[in-house]
């Protein structure tokens, strides 16, 4: 049960104007989360996005390797680790600043890493 947990927020630690794949490819760091009415700030939770479609999903220290798509008209994230897959509705982005949302995870906000 740990494991799903971990693996939940991992996915959620992770889409105006719209975003490309090739501009989503980097470093993102979850800034804020509000589900259900309920603001936190996580900690140490990123995403990584890479070429190809690949995915690592970081949360305090651990990591899970996925898979992404971002949809040809991109409006919808979809972001896969392991039998788990959840669609994010893209809300905003620039090159700095990413908004996405799902039922299951509310409406995160990432900032871009500088590496």
């Amino acid at each position: 049960m740990k494991t799903l947990v971990t693996l939940i927020l991992v996915l959620c630690s992770f889409a105006g104007y719209s975003q490309t794949a090739k501009e989503l490819i980097g470093k993102w760091k979850l800034v804020k989360q509000t589900n259900n009415g309920v603001v936190s700030t996580p900690k140490d939770t990123y995403q990584v996005f890479m070429p190809e479609g690949k995915f690592q999903g970081i949360h305090n220290g651990d990591s899970r390797n996925g898979k992404w798509k971002l949809s040809d008209d991109n409006k919808t994230l979809t972001i896969k680790i392991s039998i788990i897959s959840i669609k994010f509705k893209v809300e905003s982005f620039d090159e700095k600043k990413r908004v996405i949302s799902s039922d299951k995870t509310g409406t995160l906000e990432y900032e871009k890493v500088e590496e």
